[in-house]
């Protein structure tokens, strides 16, 4: 901690100075000491090309991948009309960038990225004519060479913009463009990031966060106008250990609180401004060990109402029974983790595995306890329905575990990169059984608390995939 202190403070003291004094000496006048401005283009052209032996959840041309979808029998019951393979080859995921660095007043260094591909544009997923769309945009501000104690050295390093999310940034070992998830989250957004290092094993990370294309879940859909409307940005804070031997370790939290709904009715029927809020907390562990071709990484993530970082989660409603037209909230809990490893170089051979398990809610959900009405009558039974609870849209909220194994194999001839990745992703789904209790156990039934029990059943996707890339 007064390591900590001691290093914020000479960020105090050293930023007066850093805007005032030139690093040699010398001063332009307009720009205050501006040394130099360097640049670096870089991109690359990339097609995939995928056949998928089941229909499935998919973005971006369908080449982002998701899950495979639920069972839908025809009339019937004779055939399973999502049982239908498919294929598609896009070069649109090709990418435009450009870093900005060499920018240094004094101690202080500036610098900037901006990213972009070509996903805009698409109609039906598939269709329509790819337009350039905003990837990456921020700048960076960095002081290095702090006095840390007697001996210690210090850097703080600022980004600001629009960049990976904290917990999204560390990816398995995969050539696909969804870098592992819903097993890891995913998310670029605009976000205020800090990270300390603390001499040389030590980062301190904090972030406010806010959100744009990745989204929360609620009662109008996926909207960023649940935390505008809530006035609070979310929160991240992290810890990384890191060693000269290759291992590296890192610990987080991603703090969430929105307002699902603004107005309501209260008992008199009239429309009046609510007080809804939900605030979750998420905590992550993330490992990397790499020794010369040989690397391995995992990690995990115990999510409460994740689907803003694309984890397979969300939130359900507890109570609807407030004289002011209040809702009260409960997150739905889920565990997702993978673990990878990469050896090889020229020729590359990569593994990652992957498990999602939700655990529904902690307390049942509004219209799933006998003190409410059922949210559903069948032959005299209550049964629990999904329409109080709100789940990411790229999955359902029917969803019991997921697993996914995906080895691959690549060859890189200098700049030029050729993979075949065998994508086996497999999700149990199910329907929601009987409100009440389960009378051997003496407790309420998983239905009540939003995880389904009944009908279990498997349905599993193979995606066959190659990729071609240049990068330049």
């Amino acid at each position: 901690m007064k390591k900590l202190i001691a290093a914020l403070a000479a960020i105090l003291t050293v930023l007066p100075l850093a805007a005032s004094v030139p690093s040699d000496g010398k001063s332009d006048g307009a720009a205050g000491g501006e040394l130099r401005n360097h640049f670096k283009f870089y991109g690359f052209v990339r097609n995939f090309f995928a056949f998928d032996t089941r229909e499935s959840v998919a973005g971006t041309g369908d080449l982002f991948y998701y899950l495979p979808k639920d069972r839908l029998m025809n009339e019937d019951g004779s055939q399973d009309l999502n049982a239908q393979s498919s294929f598609r080859f896009l070069a649109l995921t090709s990418r435009l960038g450009v870093d900005v660095y060499g920018y240094r007043i004094g101690c202080t260094s500036f610098g900037a990225k901006v990213e972009t591909d070509f996903y805009a544009g698409l109609t039906n997923k598939i269709n329509g004519t790819a337009q350039l769309r905003l990837r990456q945009a921020y700048m960076t501000i960095g002081w290095d060479g702090l006095r840390l104690g007697k001996e210690g050295k210090a850097a703080v390093d600022m980004k600001i913009g629009q960049a990976w999310h904290p917990m999204a940034a560390d990816q398995p070992h995969v050539l696909a463009l969804e870098t592992g998830t819903p097993f890891n989250p995913f998310s670029r957004t605009p976000l205020v990031q800090m990270d300390a290092s603390l001499g040389d094993h030590f980062v301190i990370s904090a972030a406010a966060i806010w959100q744009m294309q990745y989204l929360s879940a609620g009662p109008d859909g996926a909207s960023a106008e649940y935390i505008k409307y809530a006035c609070t940005p979310e929160g991240y804070v992290g810890l990384t250990y890191r060693t000269k031997g290759g291992f590296l370790g890192r610990i987080g939290l991603d703090i969430l609180s929105i307002k699902p709904r603004r107005t309501g009715l209260n008992n008199d029927l009239v429309t009046v401004r609510v007080s809804d809020r939900i605030t979750t907390m998420s905590p992550y562990i993330y490992l990397q060990y790499k020794k010369g071709k040989f690397e391995a990484k995992a990690k995990t993530v115990y999510g409460a109402a994740g689907e803003h970082i694309n984890l397979m989660s969300g939130y359900g409603i507890s109570s609807k029974s407030s004289p002011d037209g209040h809702r009260e909230y409960y997150p739905l809990h889920s565990s997702s983790s993978w673990f990878s490893f990469s050896y090889g170089k020229k020729w590359q051979v990569m593994l990652m595995a992957g498990y999602v398990k939700n655990f529904g809610t902690r307390d049942p959900l509004f219209g799933n306890k006998g003190a409410f009405a059922p949210d559903v009558m069948v032959n005299g039974k209550e049964y629990v329905s999904a329409d109080n609870i709100y789940f990411n849209a790229n999955g359902s909220p029917n969803l019991n575990d997921l697993w996914r194994v995906v080895p691959t194999v690549a060859y890189n001839f200098g700049k030029f990169t050729i993979a075949m990745e065998w994508n086996v992703t497999s999700a149990r789904y199910g329907e929601y059984g009987a409100a009440g209790t389960d009378e051997d156990a003496g407790m309420l039934v998983d239905a009540s608390t939003g995880l389904v029990r009944d009908n279990l059943h498997w349905v599993t996707n193979h995606r066959l995939q190659m990729m071609v890339r240049f990068t330049f």
